[in-house]
């Protein structure tokens, strides 16, 4: 797309973490006219009376999601809903022309059989699984050119596979050898009552939690084994941090035979050479979630550790920026053909 006409965006899904972060992103976006936000909770109110940091934004009220709502009325729909509850709306706007970013997990997997594994029912529009683009944007541009469908990535495979993929991709790490150790802020999570959730059990906690069977590890294990051309299993140990938002990542690698500090240093500059939200830091320094708060960068470091022969990588990102709404606005930018960093380097004011 050629023109910086404004383009129409529906965010599906608005009310909850990601869709108003979409929303809060997508208000100051200079192509973008928001024209649909959905919410089944809130449907009829205005959007400054549920979230008052958006006062004083011409928003448009929030409206009841129905088949026939956003055909039309966008021409690209950021869908935020939970897994399986919007896959077959999301198929309806495919077929009706309109082009969608999925943040749910829905289109991410290529192999139905997998997504029936992870989530427990039939997919129920598995002819889009090949056609989904996976969008982990800073390897997947050409072809998130051409999308229709994107499948947004998880947030701590987001966190992960910026720091694998280059290593992997360069034969520089025993990917055997992989652990990946993560922390959370409790937006990673759905709005919705939890006791998990509450207060009271957050406050001056840190705990793990779905050790062995959390949903991202496969989609993390099918991009790794893609990258290296066989099946690969991996340790995924997330936890749970006291805050509201943020991720980070610690990486544990064994490094071939012969890697090298400069090796590591130019896998990572070549892999993110035209990146304009990965953020390689300088030896001595190391990433902090403060740095990355409320935005779509990803801070990035490494130590190569010679006495244990182990190389760590360590990767900081908002999960709800980089690691959900600020990777799908960067995501529909690539697709509508605009700079891909448009919008996404000053945003309406954040809670």
């Amino acid at each position: 797309m050629a023109t910086h006409d404004k383009v129409k965006v529906a965010v599906v899904g608005a009310s909850g973490y990601s869709g108003i972060e979409a929303v809060r992103i997508l208000a100051s976006h200079p192509f973008v006219e928001l024209s649909v936000l959905t919410s089944e909770h809130y449907a009829g109110r205005e959007v400054a009376d549920v979230y008052r940091h958006m006062a004083g934004i011409d928003l448009p009220p929030f409206e009841e999601l129905r088949p026939d709502l956003v055909p039309g009325r966008a021409e690209v729909a950021i869908t935020c809903l939970p897994e399986t509850v919007g896959t077959a709306h999301t198929a309806e706007l495919i077929k009706a022309g309109v082009k969608v970013v999925d943040l749910s997990a829905d289109f991410r997997f290529k192999d139905a059989a997998q997504f029936r594994a992870t989530y427990g029912i039939e997919h129920p529009a598995p002819q889009l699984l090949k056609e989904a683009v996976y969008g982990l944007s800073e390897f997947h541009r050409h072809e998130l050119r051409e999308a229709r469908l994107v499948a947004n990535p998880g947030c701590f495979p987001t966190g992960a596979l910026l720091a694998l993929l280059p290593l992997i991709r360069r034969d520089l790490i025993e990917p055997s050898s992989i652990i990946i150790d993560a922390k959370s802020g409790t937006t990673g999570a759905r709005r919705a009552a939890s006791i998990e959730q509450l207060f009271a059990e957050v406050n001056e906690n840190f705990r793990a939690y779905k050790v062995g069977n959390h949903r991202h590890v496969p989609e993390m294990e099918q991009e790794i084994s893609a990258a290296l051309g066989r099946d690969i299993a991996l340790l995924f140990v997330p936890h749970l941090l006291p805050i509201t938002r943020g991720l980070l990542s610690s990486i544990f690698m064994r490094p071939r035979a012969g890697t090298t500090e400069s090796d590591v240093h130019a896998a990572f500059e070549a892999s993110f050479a035209k990146s304009r939200f990965v953020r390689i830091l300088k030896p001595g320094e190391l990433p902090e979630l403060r740095n990355v708060r409320a935005t779509n960068f990803c801070e990035l470091a490494f130590i190569l550790d010679r006495r244990s022969e182990t190389l760590l990588v360590i990767t900081a990102i908002d999960n709800l920026g980089k690691g959900a709404s600020g990777q799908a606005v960067q995501n529909m930018n690539l697709m509508l053909g605009y700079d891909e960093a448009a919008g996404l380097l000053g945003a309406a004011p954040v809670p």
